[in-house]
């Protein structure tokens, strides 16, 4: 009896405990909002639609990083750290290809002349990526994957340190200059005086939409991503039931730096510059988005990076830069206090 009253008491404790941060949280978001509805009013609508197509082409760079975090966490829970640097693996790749394929800055060829080029140099880019994370999972990860989880991810760091050094040996320490190939033009809205909507970020959020969509479709409908979802709800059974799990975890590793292949090629593209250490930031921001979203959960890796490519636009566009990555490493640690799971609750089971 004495128990029982004591656990009640313990959960009225602890909902209302609860409760308490929840409101904490709601007013914070509420007081976010009014200090960021009054810098929208005092700007204009003009610039905020140009903040937030900003905002939509970063964070869909964001979110094709993401989707490899939560691909390979969901199925190995293991943090591959590694991710972010085969992310600038695929803009040095793309970079390197782009003379070869005869694509320079200020060239005359454009149209198909230009696309086509461009096409072939993201696909080889995607590919080199993705054979270079399965020869990392092959050799670095598969022998520990029976080991303590502190083993790996100690070696998934020590693999990022690994790729960066290579770059820096490759190409130096220094700001490489990506050539900007892609056309200038811009879509006015409202006349002259209203907002323009560059045609590179029309072709960033376009060329990550699509391939977002691809694996989403790729993942629900083949055999192989069936093999993927029951690999991550239960690696045990999956075997049991005949599916190869050392093929299956592959794949994963071989689709996720696709998808980092494609995105170190098109932020070379959109920012026009890159560095050997670029993906250490953006591999963290886009973890934080994957957390965000709900690890494990492609659909909330690909709203997560969206969600902060939108924070980190309006911070920049209407606030102190400075306080942009203290804003998307104190919102990780708010989900990880307030919802573990992600906003779409995605929970991974135990293994």
């Amino acid at each position: 009896m004495v128990s029982s009253v004591a656990n009640a008491r313990a959960r009225l404790v602890a909902g209302s405990r609860g409760r308490l941060l929840n409101g904490t949280l709601f007013a914070l978001i509420a007081i976010a909002l009014v200090i960021l509805a009054t810098k929208v009013a005092t700007n204009g609508p003009a610039y905020f639609i140009q903040i937030v197509v900003y905002g939509l082409a970063n964070g869909s760079i964001f979110a094709l990083i993401a989707l490899g975090y939560t691909m390979v966490y969901g199925i190995v829970e293991l943090i591959n750290f590694a991710h972010g640097d085969v992310f600038t693996l695929g803009g040095f790749i793309s970079l390197w290809l782009l003379p070869i394929f005869g694509v320079t800055e200020g060239g005359t060829v454009t149209g198909a002349g230009l696309i086509l080029p461009l096409l072939a140099i993201l696909v080889i880019s995607m590919i080199l990526c993705a054979v270079v994370n399965v020869t990392i999972e092959r050799v670095a990860y598969r022998p520990l994957r029976h080991a303590p989880r502190l083993t790996p991810l100690i070696t998934a760091v020590g693999m990022s340190f690994v790729l960066e050094g290579i770059m820096f040996l490759w190409r130096g320490p220094f700001n490489l200059h990506y050539p900007n190939v892609l056309p200038a033009t811009s879509i006015e809205l409202g006349g002259a005086n209203g907002p323009a909507i560059g045609f590179k970020d029309v072709a960033v959020i376009v060329i990550a939409v699509v391939l977002m969509v691809a694996l989403t479709l790729f993942v629900e409908r083949t055999k192989l991503g069936k093999a993927m979802r029951a690999t991550a709800q239960d690696r045990d059974a999956a075997e049991l039931m005949g599916i190869d799990i050392n093929r299956t975890i592959a794949a994963t590793f071989f689709i996720g730096a696709l998808l980092a292949g494609a995105g170190g090629m098109i932020f070379g593209l959109y920012y026009n510059t890159i560095t050997f250490d670029q993906g250490f930031t953006a591999g963290l921001v886009a973890f934080t988005a994957a957390v965000f979203g709900g690890i494990g959960n492609i659909q909330g890796a690909a709203l997560g990076g969206l969600v902060i490519g939108m924070i980190q636009s309006l911070s920049d566009g209407y606030f102190d830069t400075a306080w942009t990555q203290v804003l998307i490493f104190a919102i990780l640690v708010l989900v990880l206090v307030f919802r573990p799971t992600g906003i779409l609750g995605m929970r991974v089971p135990e293994k």
